[in-house]
């Protein structure tokens, strides 16, 4: 059963959340540490590390200890980690003890990655660290039935990993893991305008527009809005008005790619699990579901009927968290780590 101390945490590439039993999801933060790079000093980690971004004096560095879902670096994420657990755990008493954690992982990393995962839990203060993966997590969070002998699909886009897999009886049938997500959106953004315009453009300032006008497919609504960025010919700050038909087409490549392993993942699928999606269709979850006209685009090429989740940015993190009470169900199987790794 599960205590009132043990945690679930999506532990993202572009944010990182803790669920804690009984009182949901308390520390919502983006995945960045400030570090000084003269001592080696932690300045700032989340929200005021981001706003740090592209903005920080050259002794202090805003890092992304995770990428394409992955610990990228490792003492970084440990710090992270540490972090946003004694964040959720400030209001507990010192004699609640460590925590239980179940962290998400996705579905195509390695042991050796998997491995880092657990180690950087058990650093940042947990007794133990489980490890789910992320298209199981994203759908216990979005309700779907992973127990039942049924196949539910499930489409997690978040920001350094799109998760596509089907799930039955409590694993995962077949998957793809791609390293292609937000992040790739953003970036496919920075380089279209600095080819259409000699503009150079900030990680913030591509996402504000992806989030604002950006679509998966070319629409009729005539949007635009006004962008800053540093001109490459003049070397001098402009102002440029883009439009939301020219984000679409910089998106084009990208979106491209999560359709194909949307639709690798069901030419994988045995027939009797492809006649259940068909009657109850592929969920999207993660920030990518919330790209405008994603669902329409992935309900043309699949030809299947494609729904939003409800809280799509909360799935993985809710998941992990009612994951730690459903370990009955899944253990020994895909998409859960069985091995329980203990602090001494």
């Amino acid at each position: 059963m599960l205590s009132n101390r043990d945690m679930g945490i999506d532990l993202g590439t572009a944010n990182t959340l803790v669920f804690v039993k009984g009182k949901g999801i308390i520390v919502r933060e983006p995945s960045v540490v400030a570090i000084r790079t003269d001592s080696g000093a932690i300045e700032a980690v989340g929200e005021q590390a981001k706003m740090m971004i592209g903005r920080t004096p050259g002794n202090i560095v805003a890092v992304r200890p995770m990428k394409d879902g992955v610990i990228a670096d490792f003492d970084t994420t440990a710090t992270m980690l540490r972090h946003f657990i004694r964040q959720a755990m400030k209001k507990k008493s010192v004699f609640s003890g460590r925590p239980r954690v179940m962290v998400c992982v996705p579905s195509g990393i390695t042991a050796v990655e998997k491995r880092a995962v657990e180690d950087a839990t058990l650093q940042a203060g947990a007794r133990e660290a489980h490890t789910i993966e992320e298209p199981m997590a994203a759908a216990i969070g979005a309700g779907l039935p992973v127990g039942e002998p049924t196949g539910s699909m499930v489409v997690d886009i978040g920001g350094g990993t799109t998760e596509v897999a089907i799930i039955s009886l409590g694993g995962i049938v077949t998957s793809r893991s791609i390293r292609v997500a937000g992040d790739e959106m953003d970036e496919a953004i920075i380089q279209y305008i600095k080819k259409a315009y000699n503009l150079m453009i900030g990680e913030r300032t591509a996402e504000e527009l992806k989030i604002s006008i950006g679509s998966a497919m070319p629409s009729d609504r005539k949007e635009t809005t006004e962008i800053r960025g540093r001109d490459l010919v003049t070397g001098l700050p402009k102002t440029l008005t883009i439009s939301g038909e020219e984000i679409a087409k910089a998106l084009g490549d990208t979106v491209n790619s999560i359709v194909d392993a949307v639709k690798i993942t069901l030419e994988k699928s045995p027939p009797e699990l492809a006649a259940d999606i068909m009657d109850r269709g592929i969920v999207l979850t993660g920030g990518g579901a919330l790209l405008r006209d994603m669902d329409r685009l992935l309900s043309r090429e699949t030809g299947m009927p494609v729904v939003v989740a409800e809280n799509p940015l909360d799935c993985v993190a809710l998941g992990t968290g009612k994951a730690l009470d459903l370990i009955h169900l899944f253990k020994n199987r895909s998409g859960y780590t069985s091995k329980k790794r203990s602090l001494r």
